[in-house]
């Protein structure tokens, strides 16, 4: 007996039992299409031979025979179902038209023009900030996901923007994501909880842990997208006999990502450090060895063939009426004098950072800390003021404790395993908890070398405590006086 449209079947080649959608004969075979009774109602065309024919069971379900009537509710949902299957071949922008989305041309174009053309996607987005690439993605996942070719998804964001993607998933394109993280991976001991969801969203800085990327060496995606992808970084440098390439935890995680997944997509607005190693290096995590050189990657930029990103500033984003959705930016370097007594703190300051890096060459931690202090000159005079209060303070209470003087670095390993550039990235909040714990470190090796730090910190304190008193802040001057001049009748 042959299957009709509405059936539920099972047959030996079925992995669960199945509900009919459509049944045809097609030359010396047949034609099957099934939706399996599984958890993912996963939809499966067959074709069959006439032994495998045999071999279905026929369960249940309606089976209205050839001009019997049927209910109009089921042959409406039957339609609509192949309606909905099909779309995609007839509708060019069909996650558009099923989205709570209004895209731009240019979201429309990194969409359909740049990315879905090719039929593996390993593309970057590297549009300026503020242009809605979470939406571009979203829309890339969708189409992906209407063509059967994206059904385990997993998205890794910075910590405090993985809730933002799960909500704008969820309200924009009626996807529920779930949020994989340390307390979710210590409630499910003994299991592999990327395997236990097919939406998936997390943390880069959980998923870069040693132990939690070699969780996800024995997962398999269809589609990674990486949000603020610039932070999977790596630096090359010659040495006397090779070039040797330093890579970040991140890095890492991106090479453990890049060949479990069919589709990847990296999102960022700031892809170019102005280092073109480190650029073709983090372009080799989606097309491996597609730019061996770092000459291949600029020829290909200056030829405008390069088939890997896109990117467009906001003066080249328009409305589809043609209006600029940016105001335009005009960027001005404001030149100002320091004061005497700014100067000399300065030149203080600068010398005892210069004479403590050369001590602390080798410690990274200690050596990033005392950039932090030349982060705060740079800033305001109360700003340095502050910092070396604390690193004193600090200090004399090392003097107290000596036996911590020599103290690990295990209370330390956030800290000592960012970059300059991933602290920048940083949300303040989180920033500040990690320039204050760096603050903290020292070189010293013994309570004399600590007695020596303290009494040239006291002096730069006193010194900064000065120039503070005066109340005079040239940074500051300067750009009170540079926007008050330019500012004439508009408000600010």
């Amino acid at each position: 007996m042959k299957p009709q449209v509405g059936q539920r079947i099972t047959a030996p080649f079925l992995s669960a039992p199945a509900e009919v959608k459509t049944f045809e004969p097609r030359g010396g075979h047949y034609v099957l299409e099934v939706v399996l009774d599984d958890d993912h109602r996963t939809f499966k065309p067959l074709r069959l031979s006439e032994d495998q024919l045999a071999q279905v069971e026929i369960l249940d379900g309606p089976s209205a025979a050839p001009g019997e009537a049927i209910d109009a509710r089921d042959f409406f949902f039957f339609i609509e179902a192949h309606r909905i299957r099909l779309a995609y071949q007839f509708d060019p922008q069909l996650a558009v038209s099923v989205s709570q989305v209004d895209p731009l041309p240019h979201q429309i174009e990194a969409v359909y023009r740049y990315a879905l053309p090719s039929p593996r996607i390993r593309f970057l987005i590297a549009d300026d900030a503020g242009a809605g690439k979470t939406i571009m993605g979203g829309l890339i996942f969708k189409e992906l996901e209407y063509r059967k070719l994206a059904r385990r998804v997993l998205i890794v964001a910075p910590g405090h923007l993985k809730y933002q993607w799960q909500r704008e998933m969820k309200e924009r394109f009626q996807e529920s994501f779930a949020i994989v993280d340390r307390a979710r991976m210590e409630s499910a001991w003994g299991e592999n909880v990327w395997e236990e969801r097919d939406r998936c969203i997390t943390s880069i800085d959980f998923a870069k842990q040693p132990e939690i990327r070699a969780t996800l060496r024995s997962t398999h995606w269809d589609l990674v997208i990486v949000d603020e992808a610039h932070k999977m970084s790596a630096s090359a440098y010659e040495t006397r006999n090779r070039t040797k390439i330093d890579k970040t935890q991140r890095y890492q995680l991106g090479e453990v990502l890049s060949p479990r997944t069919n589709h990847l997509l990296f999102l960022t607005a700031t892809p170019h450090r102005g280092d073109e190693q480190n650029f073709r290096l983090f372009l080799d995590l989606l097309r491996p060895g597609f730019f061996a050189r770092p000459e291949l990657l600029r020829e290909s930029i200056q030829n405008e063939d390069n088939p890997v990103f896109v990117r467009r500033l906001k003066e080249d984003m328009y409305t589809f009426e043609g209006t600029a959705i940016f105001p335009p930016r005009h960027v001005h370097t404001v030149p100002f004098r320091l004061t005497a007594p700014e100067a000399a703190l300065y030149n203080a300051v600068t010398h005892y950072v210069q004479d403590y890096f050369d001590k602390a060459k080798e410690n990274r931690s200690i050596a990033f800390a005392l950039m932090i202090l030349q982060r705060r000159l740079t800033s305001s005079t109360h700003a340095i003021y502050e910092s070396l209060k604390r690193r004193r303070a600090r200090l004399e209470e090392l003097l107290e404790l000596p036996d911590q003087i020599r103290q690990r670095q295990e209370d330390y390993l956030h800290a000592r395993d960012i970059s300059e550039e991933e602290l920048e990235d940083m949300p303040e909040e989180e920033r500040q908890v990690v320039e204050r714990r760096l603050e903290h470190l020292t070189i010293a090796e013994n309570i004399d070398d600590v007695q020596a730090e303290i009494r040239e910190l006291e002096g730069l304190v006193e010194q900064a405590e000065r120039v503070r008193a005066q109340k005079v802040e040239s940074k500051l001057v300067g750009l009170r006086d540079t926007v008050l001049a330019n500012l004439g009748d508009r408000k600010l």
